[in-house]
């Protein structure tokens, strides 16, 4: 299951999305045209699945095959839905804690908060379908193999996975230094879902709007923020130890 699966060609990816193949990222040539090229474009958007222009020479590197300007990643792991998700949690009697990843951009950062929230008993990861960092062989060693033994959904936005969480009776906390409170001012015991944002830009502001509450990590030093995955797992343990 660690093996990586990568499809080439027009054709191949076209027939691989038809089929159903767990698709988690395609690699298309930047300012190439053709009608089977618009077909595999028309198909990919009908989908919704995570479509990423790039040069020649970035397919090059990821195929020596005769790749056409097409690339599609496979996904190592079945995504679940969000609803069964959530309700099979609900369900377990267990206390949710959920793990929300607004656009997170790097495979390392990703796969060691997989790593972190496997340790800390988190119920499942949400990602977003577009815009963050791809499920592939990278996740698997970065994650030293949690992403097999931790449920994870995508959804369209980020923000809908926060509506839902919140009609389930779901707290959701967003991770940000713009917060009054400090997680040791936060309460973690009840059901809830952290957000944690991307590494440039943070938790986009439209999610932070509709947050149930906000929490942030103290700062005694004079750089201002941490690495995500660090604070995250700062995050998680709070929850642990406030859970213990």
């Amino acid at each position: 299951m660690e093996k990586e699966t990568t499809i080439f060609g027009i054709r191949a990816v076209i027939e691989a999305v038809k089929a159903g193949e767990n698709i988690d990222k395609v690699f298309l040539q930047k300012g190439l045209r053709g009608e089977l090229f618009s077909e595999l474009e028309d198909l990919l958007k009908k989908e919704r699945l995570n479509i990423s222009y790039v040069p020649v020479e970035k397919l090059n590197r990821l195929s020596k095959q005769n790749h056409q300007g097409a690339i599609a990643q496979i996904a190592p792991i079945a995504f679940y839905t969000l609803e069964n998700l959530v309700e099979t949690v609900l369900e377990s009697g267990k206390t949710p804690l959920f793990l929300l990843l607004d656009q997170l951009s790097d495979v390392r950062n990703f796969g060691a908060i997989i790593r972190t929230a496997e340790c800390t008993g988190v119920s499942g990861i949400i990602i977003q379908k577009k815009g963050g960092a791809p499920v592939n062989g990278d996740t698997v060693k970065t994650s030293a193999g949690a992403i097999f033994k931790i449920p994870i959904c995508k959804v369209d936005h980020i923000k809908d996975a926060v509506f839902y969480m919140q009609a389930s009776g779901i707290k959701v906390i967003a991770a940000t230094e713009k917060a009054e409170n400090t997680i040791y001012d936060t309460s973690f015991k009840e059901p809830c879902a952290i957000v944690m944002g991307s590494e440039g830009k943070g938790i986009n502001p439209s999610v932070l709007k509709v947050s149930d509450d906000k929490a942030k990590l103290p700062i005694l030093g004079e750089i201002e923020s941490l690495n995500v995955s660090v604070a995250c797992g700062a995050f998680l343990y709070e929850a642990v130890r406030q859970r213990s």
